[in-house]
């Protein structure tokens, strides 16, 4: 959920500390705001100026801070201080634009009056002033590669790059637009400039050549970001939308979406967090969320031998309580085709060898289950030579057992009936047809003379019983009757 944080006015710029706590500067109305990543309430606050500050920013040791102001003044602070360390006056107008070179010793600023200047930090001097811009000079970033380097963008729809070392432009880029904001790559070939509607990659080492314009926003683009690793780049725009692009297809990979247009916007060192500031004031604060690491757990030592051993013999007293743990019960691969309706891999997978010749009932038991389903024919049609000859051999070899025989003979009556059209075209399948006739024929005689002795028995069985006599006796004694009754076998 994003922190929402009230400024003063409206926020014009955000950066954020280089260094570790990365806290970040805001810059609102007439107040330079220091926040720490998690804190609602800032932390610092430089409240010198009369009128609006401008451009905030920080320098690369994370120590010195500097800002541009409406009264024309560019003022450096010290962030262990309140007061401002240096002053540089001569701007005639509003500086928006300030910022180090990488050599942390000189200050480029930009301004209303249509300059370009750069100052010198430990003496406090202007040592070159560019006035070729024709109109407000807005953005501005320097080069990391390149200590001279430095480029700003103007409503002119220009940006131009400077070299301290020469007294003019080297490069001036048309954008179309009046610029808002501008970019450099870390590796500072590529520029990124952002005015009107527009997103625009140029490639600064083959003389300011058009990679790429992109046309996301649905009004003006104000503020541009890369992340860590230049892999994203982030652009602002007053649509109240802040799109991600990838850096390597330029497509849009992400969009957030705010509640009024967006001015700035700033991403942390580590991308963890992306603070937007608002025209009507509002500083938005989204953290990333952080990410799970399993921590390598420490081998667990195993328990010893004994351990294992010593409950195998110990019988559970009479307040024991037994807790038996519950068994996970595992499905059997035709279990598991069955319950897919794969019958015909259901019946290829009890016809391997180990069941079919250790566990035949299992067989058994699933033609059963595919016949109950009336999926049986399917599963034994299309089979080719091999596979009829094993069925064959498992039927003719099983037909003969009293518990498979009702089963198997329908199996069998179903592989005749399916495969009677090539009876003839294999010699192997001929064979086995052969032995499952001469298995049947043999039964049916045993089952003949099984039979016949069965009568024989009958007849035996029947000369042996007779049927019983019933008499009474009649014996008087002592003036008592007695009355037996016997059966005769």
């Amino acid at each position: 959920t994003p922190v929402q944080i009230k400024e003063f006015g409206a926020v014009t710029k955000i950066d954020f500390s280089p260094v570790s706590p990365y806290n970040y500067a805001v810059t609102a109305s007439s107040r330079i705001h220091i926040y720490g990543r998690y804190s609602q309430e800032p932390i610092k606050t430089f409240s010198r100026f009369k009128d609006a500050a401008y451009c905030a920013t920080y320098r690369d040791d994370g120590n010195l801070l500097v800002a541009g102001s409406e009264e024309g003044t560019i003022r450096l602070f010290d962030l262990s201080g309140r007061a401002p360390l240096r002053q540089f006056d001569g701007p005639t107008k509003a500086v928006h634009v300030v910022g180090f070179l990488s050599d942390k010793y000189r200050i480029f600023s930009g301004g209303d009056d249509y300059s370009s200047s750069l100052w010198d930090i430990p003496s406090a001097t202007e040592i070159v002033s560019y006035s070729e811009h024709t109109d407000y000079v807005r953005c501005g970033c320097a080069s990391k590669v390149n200590a001279d380097v430095f480029i700003t963008g103007s409503y002119d729809h220009t940006v131009k790059l400077f070299d301290a070392r020469t007294k003019s432009s080297v490069m001036t880029i048309e954008h179309g637009q009046p610029v808002e904001s501008v970019l450099l790559f870390p590796s500072g070939g590529l520029l990124v400039s952002a005015g009107g509607r527009y997103v625009k990659v140029w490639d600064v080492l083959k003389g300011g050549q058009l990679l790429v314009s992109l046309k996301n926003h649905h009004k003006t683009v104000t503020c541009l970001c890369l992340n860590s690793s230049g892999q994203r780049l982030l652009s602002g725009s007053l649509d109240r939308h802040v799109k991600i692009y990838s850096t390597t297809s330029y497509k849009v990979v992400h969009s957030f979406n705010y509640a009024t247009s967006i001015l700035s916007l700033a991403l942390s060192p580590e991308d963890e967090t992306i603070v937007v500031g608002m025209t009507n004031g509002v500083l938005n604060v989204k953290h990333r969320k952080p990410e799970e690491r399993k921590e390598k757990s420490e081998k667990k030592r195993q328990p010893a031998y004994r351990t294992y051993v010593k409950g195998r013999t110990y019988m559970p007293k009479q307040e024991d309580f037994c807790v038996s743990k519950p068994v996970k019960r595992v499905l059997r691969k035709y279990d598991k085709l069955l319950k897919s309706f794969q019958s015909s891999k259901a019946l290829d997978a009890v016809l391997e060898p180990p069941i079919r010749l250790y566990t035949p009932e299992v067989t058994v038991a699933v033609m059963q289950e595919l016949h109950r389903r009336g999926t049986l024919r399917s599963a034994l049609a299309g089979r080719d030579e091999k596979q009829i000859n094993l069925l064959l051999t498992f039927v003719a070899r099983r037909v003969i057992e009293p518990r498979f025989t009702a089963v198997l003979v329908t199996v069998a009556d179903m592989i005749t009936d399916i495969y009677q059209p090539v009876v003839g075209q294999s010699a192997i399948v001929d064979r086995q047809f052969l032995k499952l006739q001469e298995a049947i024929g043999k039964e049916i005689d045993y089952q003949e003379e099984l039979l016949e002795v069965l009568g024989m028995m009958d007849t035996l069985f029947a000369t042996f019983t007779k049927k019983g006599a019933t008499y009474l006796e009649e014996n008087k004694s002592n003036g008592l009757t007695e009355t037996i009754e016997t059966n005769m076998n």
